[in-house]
């Protein structure tokens, strides 16, 4: 995956409260990266590999989409893949405060209640249900000691040096 150099990665957590209407504020600094990538939306759809919603701004879900014209046309792939993310997303408006209304369907999903829990991937970012993210983070990380997991660090590319 090559992550833009000029664009500021999505890291670490913020829960934020879920008000009664059902909207959530998305976090500041992610927030200031969407609105980078020209985004006034919000693109989620439910993470076929966890109770997580998967979301992202506008020049990731283009690179995703893109990814599935990779596929073979009509293949059970390219079809299964396109069901799964593509039918399933919704691209949510921000309001003047920040906020976004989750879909019941993807609420349903993580078992979101009162609180949801952003946490960023870099390019993207996982909403959560607080403790259910605790317990994947948990076994994750026991996981990676137990494969005693490395990251091979990728060279700098020539535009980190320029300033």
């Amino acid at each position: 995956m090559c992550l833009g150099a000029e664009m500021a990665l999505l890291v670490g957590k913020h829960v934020n409260k879920i008000d009664k209407k059902g909207r959530v504020s998305v976090p500041k600094p992610f927030r200031a990266n969407l609105k980078e990538q020209g985004g006034g939306v919000l693109y989620v759809y439910p993470s076929f590999n966890y109770p997580a919603i998967e979301a992202c701004g506008e020049a990731f879900m283009r690179r995703l989409t893109e990814s599935l014209y990779g596929k073979e046309m009509f293949s059970d792939e390219h079809e299964d893949l396109a069901a799964a993310i593509l039918d399933s997303a919704h691209a949510l408006p921000f309001d003047p405060e920040g906020r976004v209304v989750l879909p019941k369907d993807l609420i349903a999903h993580t078992g979101i209640g009162e609180e949801a829990l952003f946490v960023g991937r870099g390019e993207s970012m996982h909403i959560w249900e607080p403790g259910a993210h605790e317990a994947h983070r948990q076994k994750g990380v026991k996981q990676a000691r137990a494969r005693s997991a490395t990251l091979p660090l990728l060279p700098a590319s020539s535009k980190e040096g320029e300033s």
